[in-house]
Formats: C-alpha cells, sequence, structure tokens
C-alpha cells in the first residue's frame, strides 16, 4: 500500500503562513535583534504581516467567487466562504489588537503628547518575581516587553486555522496553538503582577482540564466514525454507523473544550478573572478574536459534522445559552469593577451568540457571523477606553464607583464608551441593535421562540447595568480622588476612532455587510 503523496496548497494556506512565518521571524528578531531596534521591528513587521493576510484573504474570497470553497492539506481545511470571513475579521481585530499592545507611553492628564510619562502596560521582565530587585532594576533601565508581538502573532495563526479546520485533529491543534501564547500573554502585566499571574495561571489550567475533554470527545467521534474528517463523521451519522451514544458522548465532551473557549456557562469561570488581571490591551485582544474564532469552530462542528444529530445536541445549546444569558446578564448587575463587569457581559454576549447557533439554518451561520463582527469591535474599543482612565500613580483604575462625573469631566471619552455601552445593550442606531435583531430573527425562523423571549427579556436586564454607567458617569458627582483620563497616544486614537466609527455605521448602515454574511452562509 502505497501512501498518497501530500499535496500542500500554497496559496489558499497564504494567510496563515504569512502570519506564522512573520511570528517566527519575530522570534528571531528576540534573539539576534540589539533591544533598541526590537520595539520598532517587531510592530512594523506584526501590522504588516497581519495586512498582507488580510490581503490574501480577500484576494482567496475573489478567486472562489460562484464556488462554495476549497479544502487544503489534504482535506485537514476548509477554505470556504465562512472560513475567510471569520479569517478576515480575525485579521482586523488582530491589527486593532497589535495597536493596542504597541501603545508604549502615554501623556498624563494636562500633559502634551510629547511630554509623555505613562509606563508601558506589560511587564518588563516577564521571568522575575513580583517586587523583586531584577523587577525593580528593569523598570528604572526602562525595558520594554517586546516578546507579546510574536505571541500574539502566534495566537493569531491558531485563531486562522481553527474556524477552517475540516477534522477535529487540526482543530485541537489549532485550539492549543491559540491558547498557549494567550495563557502566558495574561501574566505580563506591569502592575498588579500577581493578579495577572493569578489569571494566567488559572486560565491555563482550566484550558488545559478543557482542551483535554476535547482530545477525548474527537477519540470517541473517531471510535464511532472511523474518521477524525467532520465530512466523513457527517455520513457515518447519516447512515446510522457505529454506536449512537458514542457519537453522543463524543459530542458532550467536544462542547466542553469550545464551550471553555467562548465562556459559556457552565466554563465561565475563568472569564471575570482573567479579563480582570489580564494586562488591557490583551483582554481588548482575546475578548474579541477568541470568541470569533471559537464560534466559528462550533459552527462549523455542527453544521458540517452534526446535522444529523440535531434532535440531540440543539436541546443542550439550548439550556446552555438561556443559562449563558442570565447568568451573565445578573452577575454584571453586581460588579463594582469596570472590566469584571464587561467580562460578565461577554459571558451574556456568548449565550445571545448560542441563539444564532441553535438555530440550524442558513439565517442562523450568517447572523452569527455578523454579530461576531459587529461584537469584536464594540469589544476592542470598550477596553481601549479602560485603559486610558487612570489614577494619579498612572495605574489603571477600574473601581465603577470612582468613574462618577467622568463624563462631565472629559466628554468625548464618555460619549464614545456610551456608545459601546449601547451597542451592548442592543439599543438602536448601534451594531448591537442589528446583531441582536438578527440572530433572535434567525431563532425564531428555526422554531426557537422560547429561546427567543428569553433573549429579549436578558437583554431588557442588561440595558439596566449599561444605562447605570452612563448615568454614573454624566450624572452623578465626582468623588475626591477621581481618576484621570490619560492623552492617548496616535495608535491608541485610531483603534477608538476605527471600533466607534464601525459600531455606528454597523448600527445606521449595516447593509452592505449583511449582504456580505448573507453569500457567507454555506459551508464547504
Amino acid at each position: 500500500m502505497n501512501p498518497a503523496t501530500p499535496s500542500v496548497e500554497y496559496g489558499l494556506l497564504s494567510p496563515m503562513l504569512i502570519v506564522f512565518g512573520a511570528a517566527v521571524l519575530g522570534v528571531l528578531f528576540e534573539a539576534f535583534l540589539p533591544r533598541r531596534f526590537r520595539y520598532a521591528a517587531q510592530i512594523a513587521l506584526s501590522l504588516f504581516a497581519l495586512i498582507a493576510a488580510l490581503v490574501a484573504v480577500v484576494l482567496i474570497a475573489r478567486a472562489d467567487a460562484g464556488t462554495d470553497g476549497s479544502t487544503a492539506m489534504m482535506g485537514a481545511l476548509a477554505i470556504d466562504r465562512p472560513a475567510l470571513f471569520l479569517q478576515g475579521t480575525i485579521l482586523v481585530i488582530g491589527v486593532l489588537g497589535v495597536l493596542l499592545i504597541g501603545q508604549r507611553q502615554i501623556a498624563a492628564a494636562g500633559t502634551t503628547r510629547d511630554s509623555p510619562t505613562g509606563l508601558d502596560g506589560f511587564t518588563p521582565q516577564a521571568s522575575a518575581m513580583s517586587g523583586s530587585v531584577a523587577e525593580q532594576v528593569a523598570t528604572r533601565a526602562g525595558v520594554m516587553q517586546t516578546e507579546v508581538f510574536p505571541l500574539t502573532l502566534f495566537a493569531t495563526g491558531g485563531m486562522l486555522i481553527f474556524p477552517a479546520s475540516n477534522d477535529l485533529l487540526s482543530m485541537f491543534v489549532a485550539l492549543e496553538v491559540l491558547s498557549l501564547p494567550l495563557y502566558l500573554l495574561c501574566g505580563l502585566a506591569r502592575r498588579r503582577r500577581l493578579l495577572s499571574q493569578e489569571a494566567a495561571l488559572k486560565y491555563f489550567l482550566l484550558g488545559a482540564f478543557s482542551s483535554a475533554f476535547f482530545l477525548y470527545g474527537a477519540a470517541m467521534l473517531y471510535g464511532y466514525a472511523g474518521t477524525l474528517k467532520l465530512p466523513g463523521i457527517a455520513n457515518a451519522v447519516t447512515e446510522g454507523e457505529g454506536t449512537t451514544s458514542l457519537a453522543l458522548l463524543g459530542v458532550a465532551l467536544l462542547l466542553v473544550g469550545i464551550l471553555f473557549k467562548v465562556g459559556a456557562v457552565p466554563f465561565h469561570s475563568w472569564i471575570p478573572d482573567v479579563y480582570q488581571g489580564a494586562p488591557t490591551p490583551i483582554t481588548a485582544y482575546m475578548a474579541a478574536a477568541t470568541k470569533i474564532a471559537a464560534f466559528g469552530a462550533l459552527l462549523r462542528l455542527f453544521y458540517v459534522a452534526l446535522p444529523g444529530l440535531q434532535d440531540a445536541w440543539r436541546p443542550v445549546l439550548w439550556t446552555v445559552a438561556i443559562l449563558t444569558m442570565v447568568l451573565g446578564t445578573v452577575a454584571a448587575i453586581s460588579q463594582a469593577d469596570v472590566k469584571r463587569m464587561l467580562g460578565y457581559s461577554a459571558v451574556a454576549h456568548s449565550g445571545f451568540i448560542l441563539t444564532g447557533v441553535v438555530a440550524a439554518n442558513e439565517a442562523g451561520v450568517s447572523s452569527t457571523l455578523f454579530y461576531l463582527f459587529a461584537y469584536g469591535f464594540s469589544t476592542v474599543g470598550a477596553f481601549a477606553i479602560v485603559g486610558l482612565v487612570r489614577d494619579a500613580s498612572g495605574e489603571e483604575d477600574t473601581a465603577l464607583a470612582r468613574w462618577a462625573g467622568l463624563g462631565r469631566r472629559y466628554p468625548v471619552v464618555g460619549v464614545v464608551f456610551s456608545l459601546f455601552l449601547l451597542a451592548f445593550a442592543g439599543i438602536p442606531l448601534t451594531s448591537g441593535f442589528v446583531s441582536k435583531f438578527a440572530v433572535f430573527k434567525a431563532a425564531g425562523e428555526g422554531g426557537a421562540i422560547p429561546l427567543v423571549v428569553v433573549g429579549v427579556i436578558a437583554s431588557a436586564i442588561a440595558a439596566y447595568f449599561y444605562v447605570r454607567v452612563i448615568v454614573l458617569m454624566f450624572f452623578t458627582e465626582r468623588p475626591d480622588d477621581a481618576p484621570e483620563v490619560v492623552v492617548p497616544g496616535m495608535l491608541t486614537t485610531s483603534v477608538v476612532t476605527v471600533t466607534a466609527a464601525v459600531t455606528f455605521a454597523l448600527g445606521a448602515l449595516p447593509q452592505p455587510v449583511l449582504d456580505l454574511v448573507n453569500s457567507a452562509d454555506a459551508f464547504l
């Protein structure tokens, strides 16, 4: 028996190859470039690679126009319309994330950009213990952490593969490639080092368990279908081969791994702690990009491999979606920290997005894609604003009570942050309204009317804690030790401007993006 000669479709794989190639080159920069040149080289390389990969995605999409897509690497990856849309979205979020990560110095309130006093958001020496002499020496020397750029590229490369994986082995490898750099990045905050390290450790331990569940689930499905390829599993389900209980057990275990990544109940406990402890630029990037990649993989798993088991997995997702919406919304109301509130908000949004997945129709795919696109921009913008609010020592001040009167003193910042909060609440003329309307409409067409009712009620309750923050910023007296909004650098200003413009544009004129996702609603 002669095994088939493997073929590598370099054109179809070019976005991923560009990102991974740049990540490897970034590691070489860290090893051989003098330290004073690393920051400029790393940020230039990262932005060039992500933009080049985005151009490659657009060219592939144009070349495959009129077709359902193609497979690559002997069927391991499916380069179809949903995958290309998700990859493009991840790359755009990656560019915004790198811009936030690359913001090294900020000016204190009342100064100019020419007199920077702020510090890098990342620890100067990750290997040093918190408060150690080595850390203090590195801080006084002004050492900048530049390893974050290749780590971000490696994570982005894994995210590009995850929603395009056409077999469970590729999906597992992509899951690990995107996860391991994030575990490291979450522990690199300059201030609150112990909190950051605790967040990284918690994320790593829980992530390792969830990956093990995913791997066991893949083994169960292989035992059922005799293949790891998603179309092969679908054929085995259609033909009624094997033991159905084995397939159901495999699906349940796979769900643990993916629902952990999207932050759905009951696998959500890491979200508020990690969001709070991680450096805010990493929180912004991770909260948006990881959710996009994970939901893309979830859609492919259920719509390609397991459509024949809808009667089994839809009730489970119904339950998970309801619990996620309700618990995320209720928990967010009692939060006294802005980052933790946004963390529980992210949990609730995972439940809203799951209503689109539960729809099990083409409208469910397109509405979920639109929601992920819109939510990604709003999330990055919201955390970018959070990173600008700092106390007298220059440390981020996320205590909600201390944000009182912030909008009156800094109206531009208050209005922009209010725009993101209104988008999360689903208020008309924001991207959130169109997103929620789309997934609820798709779920209703799929027969999930009770789920839609729960979603609408949860959205109404969620509006309370978003509006509460707006009222606090504009209609409450400031405390004596109120934090200030630092003058953002050019990179952060660009991120906030773009995300705010997209959030408003998707609410006022959503049709171009709706047309795009409607043309990307069919998997290969």
